[in-house]
């Protein structure tokens, strides 16, 4: 086995043009910035009420308020700053490791600060800005706008702000180091990639590459994917526990090429691959078929592959932190071919960000056995996550701007009988939250899929449905709460060919400038505690 000094990974940031497409971009005034030390931990107290910045109740869950309250040494008054590029920063709590948010990805003035899974997207990163006196603002890179003690409150408890920036003291704030910096919670992307020990590696060597095993050299060349085959291919044969192999620069591989895992292989990706020209078939630069136990700590890739990711008929996989910023092809794909009776197998994925597919940013298919942590897809062809004839999953989040722009697809679908375990829909799909904005539509049930429940849901501007539930059973939405704005449409259907829609169950929802429409009459609709806004109810 080796050890290689650590080179750190890039955070790689939405760009700007990614942000333009949506509508979401916003000027952010100009500099002067403030310098910070990112491996300290701070307090942020504010210049007109001397309070410090604290996450309410030193909750640890995402949603949780930021508030302001008198300082004291708990870590929830305590943040760390993480480099986002281009001089911004995620502000992360030290007692929860979430980050600082632009709750609900909401521009006005007014908009609540809250703490949220570091997802590094814009409304996450801030621009510390000099003002003097030790001072400093925090301006928010979606929304160009200032964290404000709101109000000018010097109570406990107020909440924290954002507003159009204005330089005066209740959008100062005073950076007061706190011991015991570095380490913590809130680095935001897990282990860092190339980290710990490795058995075999792969980095950039005289213009071309070389993959070593123990001190051997097993291949020197100028093509990184045969580099990286060679790598997996040295370790031990027949092994019953995971190898490794860490790829340590950026490089290129044809979308005619895959590098293939075999079952106990770990693969860490450092650089950034650029997946170049075009193939056939299910070729991808991540690839496994009838293994078991593989996992990928760290991938990010760029250009037009066929997939990202392709794996079938596999078992007990972890994918880590991925990050797909493609101009076509399918992101993740995980499957068993239409084999009902050889399902993949306990699946896990932590975090995707994924943007500019052709297709859908993450794919599965007879699946038994998957939690996802995050889904953030920006701009893709088709859904942001497509959960086909899948069984027993926990989702986390799935946060989608533009997925499916023009067509019927949504943030977030099940389709051809996902959910169905024998001949019924006992509960067995668990969706923590759904964003959705703009794109096809928000949700998406359709083709004998059912057995779900989602806590949560914030769906604004789409093209088509806010919601379309058709031909679908033992569905709850928005058990925990959740707002549809128009003009989407909230829409209770069902085709002749599948058995009626039933027991579906709409709660706790603010729906304004939509509407919430069942034809044909399903059975068993239950619609409770509900505030329309100029939203029609046509319901049998």
């Amino acid at each position: 086995m080796g050890t290689r000094p650590l080179r750190r990974r890039s955070c790689a940031v939405l760009t700007t043009a990614t942000l333009a497409a949506t509508g979401w971009l916003v000027a952010v005034p100009a500099p002067p910035v403030a310098a910070v030390e990112t491996d300290q931990f701070y307090q942020l107290v504010s210049v007109h009420s001397g309070k410090a910045i604290d996450i309410e109740a030193s909750s640890t869950e995402p949603g949780a308020m930021a508030v302001q309250w008198d300082p004291h040494d708990e870590p929830n008054q305590q943040f760390q700053f993480v480099p986002a590029g281009d001089g911004y920063y995620r502000i992360m709590a030290r007692h929860s490791g979430l980050a600082l948010d632009v709750y609900q990805w909401n521009p006005a003035n007014g908009a609540e600060i809250r703490q949220w899974t570091d997802l590094n997207g814009t409304n996450q990163q801030w621009q510390v800005v000099e003002r003097g006196g030790g001072a400093v603002s925090f301006h928010n890179r979606f929304s160009g706008k200032a964290l404000d003690l709101w109000g000018w409150s010097t109570a406990n408890g107020a909440r924290i702000s954002q507003y159009d920036p204005t330089g005066a003291a209740n959008q100062q704030w005073q950076l007061v180091p706190v011991d015991g910096g570095g380490g913590g919670g809130g680095g935001g992307g897990g282990t860092e990639c190339g980290a710990g020990t490795f058995h075999a590696e792969v980095f950039a060597s005289g213009g071309g590459w070389t993959a070593r095993t123990g001190g051997n050299t097993v291949y020197s060349g100028g093509n990184l994917r045969d580099a990286m085959q060679a790598a997996v291919n040295s370790l031990t044969p027949g092994r019953t526990v995971k190898q490794r192999v860490v790829v340590w620069d950026a490089g290129s591989i044809s979308a005619g090429s895959r590098v293939s895992l075999p079952s106990f292989t770990t693969l860490d990706v450092c650089g950034t691959i650029q997946v170049t020209g075009s193939g056939s078939g299910d070729q991808a630069p991540v690839y496994a078929r009838g293994v078991t136990d593989v996992e990928v700590q760290h991938l990010s890739l760029t250009g037009s592959p066929l997939y990202g990711i392709f794996m079938r008929n596999v078992s007990n996989v972890v994918l880590g932190q991925i990050d797909l910023r493609l101009s076509s092809g399918l992101g993740i794909r995980i499957d068993n071919h239409g084999d009902r009776s050889v399902r993949s197998r306990n699946i896990r994925i932590d975090d995707v960000y994924v943007e500019g597919t052709s297709n859908h940013g993450v794919e599965t298919y007879g699946v038994d056995g998957l939690t996802i942590g995050t889904v953030v897809a920006r701009d893709t062809g088709f859904a942001g996550l497509l959960l086909n004839d899948t069984i027993n999953a926990e989702v986390g989040l799935v946060d989608a701007v533009g997925a499916g722009t023009g067509t019927g697809y949504a943030a977030f679908r099940m389709a051809n009988r996902n959910g169905r375990i024998g001949g019924g829909y006992p509960t067995n799909i668990h969706v923590g939250e759904v964003r959705a904005q703009g794109g096809g539509r928000g949700i998406f049930c359709v083709s004998e899929s059912g057995g779900a429940v989602i806590d949560r849901v914030t769906i604004a501007q789409t093209g088509g449905n806010a919601m379309l539930i058709e031909n679908c059973y033992n569905v709850r939405i928005a058990a925990q709460g959740g707002s549809v704005t128009g003009p989407g449409d909230i829409r209770i259907a069902a085709r002749s060919e599948f058995p009626n829609t039933a027991d579906v169950t709409l709660e706790n929802l603010t729906v304004t400038n939509s509407a919430v429409t069942e034809s044909p009459c399903s059975v068993n609709l239950t619609l409770r505690n509900n505030t329309l806004v100029n939203s029609p109810l046509n319901t049998c």
